[in-house]
């Protein structure tokens, strides 16, 4: 028969007022909260044990359990307990469970702990962990983000001044792996900068990344459907990974970074406070040195390995591979294309084809180049320029009307070489006989527009009149062609032509 288990404490009040107190079953019952056949079974040990008061007040608890519970032949066989370390690391892998390791444990141990006890020796050493290692991370799963509150300083060789930058740390979830690195801000550029430099530290990509919903990373947070920036999501889609941000005003979400940027507060931060750097970079190499003492250390709570040991078990073999090529940094921003179908980005304007004035469009812009999108599809791209005020257009993208008049004189020369030798000549003397270039220029444009009209052939003759008579506007040959008078022939070809032979026609010699 299963007999309740009292606290020692307890035992011996149950023998003291039954053998020292003389009182009756009921009695104690009564006094002590407990149940009249707890107090019998109690007193009928004792016999059993030999005990008499008040020789339990001169044994310890132990020797008293052992008296009064001996143990049975089953219990008698030494079992050998699970090793809670070893399971806890165990299940941060993919596909272990509590029910495999039992499995894999009564292999070795026929005689061990059955599954609700393996279960409760590892549940009750899980309560004496710190809260952060409550969450159970697979390997090669998560990846925790966020920027440090203390931040680190360099100071300005050539000016003297404190420089403060941003601490960036990066945990893995499984592993506790910490990397950390000093940028000049919270940016955009800083901060995906920061996420390069943390998976090349791994050596690999987890299949998701947890940030902070801090504006470079979550441009509008929600419990539920955050919108991710858009070059941090450039970035995750670069590396294969998912942005999943941690729930506004929930902490617990990523205790894991939360609890490594207090580490490496302690640990990096504490022991740079008496040393100098002149340079981000050196900050950050003396960052990187104390970084990988960090991740060298052995953890007393997990069986003494190191976080670095850790990773080569259980992330190391699950993170996804760095892509070949290193991310390019694209800046995402939404414009209205103007009436000048321009558009601007960073006191630069860079042209979309006309058809768009007036239409909203995406910039992505990187270190290189500028490209325009509409609706996700490319719809111009342009060399970056960083000259302010100023514009990069493409002639393609102008109206006819304005790429001509943005040809200037080489456009309309060009113009009347492709016409003819005669056209080509007359435009020269349009754009020589005026004194100020631009004036010569747009007589030209009018030779042009009326060429257009009338076709090559006819202009190119009604040039070769215009240069016969040292025309100096376009208005006389616009004059021949709307009169049809380029047809007749040219003085010099009436010359050529020779004396008409007729008999109504007199000679030379009928005068003299």
């Amino acid at each position: 028969m299963a007999t309740e288990r009292l606290p020692m404490r307890k035992i011996r009040e149950i023998l003291r007022l039954r053998w020292h107190q003389g009182l009756s079953v009921r009695q104690t019952s009564s006094s002590l909260g407990v149940s009249v056949g707890v107090v019998c079974e109690t007193a009928r040990r004792a016999k059993a044990a030999g005990l008499a008061w008040p020789q339990p007040e001169q044994i310890d608890d132990t020797e008293l359990e052992r008296r009064l519970y001996p143990p049975t032949a089953h219990s008698a066989v030494q079992r050998v307990k699970p090793e809670p370390e070893y399971i806890h690391v165990q299940l941060r892998r993919p596909g272990v469970t509590l029910e495999l390791l039992h499995f894999e444990y009564l292999e070795a141990h026929p005689e061990g702990y059955r599954y609700t006890a393996f279960c409760d020796v590892y549940r009750q050493w899980r309560k004496r962990l710190q809260t952060w290692m409550r969450q159970s991370h697979k390997g090669g799963e998560k990846t925790f983000v966020d920027f440090s509150g203390k931040k680190p300083f360099y100071v300005d060789p050539s000016t003297g001044e404190c420089v403060e930058v941003e601490l960036f740390v990066a945990v893995l979830g499984a592993s506790n792996l910490t990397y950390a690195e000093a940028v000049e801000s919270q940016q955009v550029e800083d901060w995906i900068e920061a996420h390069s430099g943390a998976v090349a530290y791994f050596g690999g990509v987890t299949e998701i990344f947890v940030p902070d919903c801090l504006k470079s990373g979550v441009t509008r947070p929600c419990r539920y459907e955050p919108t991710i920036q858009r070059s941090y999501a450039d970035w995750a889609r670069h590396h294969s990974t998912a942005i999943i941000p941690a729930r506004p005003h929930k902490p617990r979400d990523k205790a894991k970074v939360e609890v490594a940027v207090q580490i490496v507060q302690r640990w990096v931060l504490a022991r740079l406070r008496n040393e100098t750097f002149f340079s981000l970079g050196a900050l950050n190499r003396r960052i990187r040195e104390l970084c990988d003492e960090l991740n060298a250390r052995p953890m007393k709570r997990l069986g003494g390995k190191s976080r670095r040991e850790l990773f080569e078990i259980l992330d190391r073999p699950y993170l996804k591979p760095l892509p070949i090529e290193r991310y390019l940094l694209a800046v995402w921003k939404d414009v209205t294309v103007n009436a000048d179908y321009h558009v601007e980005f960073e006191k630069h304007w860079y042209s979309a084809p006309y058809v768009l004035a007036h239409k909203e469009l995406e910039i992505r812009a990187t270190a290189k180049t500028v490209e325009l999108f509409l609706r996700g599809e490319r719809v111009a791209a342009h060399a970056r320029s960083h000259i302010p005020y100023r514009h990069t257009t493409d002639p393609s993208h102008m109206p006819e009307a304005h790429r001509r008049h943005s040809a200037g004189v080489e456009g309309v020369l060009a113009w009347g070489a492709s016409v003819g030798p005669m056209t080509h000549a007359m435009i020269q003397r349009l754009i020589e006989a005026n004194p100020v270039r631009e004036q010569g220029w747009r007589s030209a444009r009018g030779l042009q527009r009326i060429g257009e009209k009338f076709g090559p052939a006819r202009t190119e003759r009604a040039c070769a009149w215009g240069l016969q008579f040292n025309a100096r506007s376009y208005k006389p040959i616009a004059r021949i062609l709307e009169l049809g008078r380029e047809s007749m022939p040219l003085p010099s070809e009436q010359e050529s032509a020779g004396t008409i032979e007729h008999e109504n026609v007199r000679g030379s010699d009928y005068y003299n």
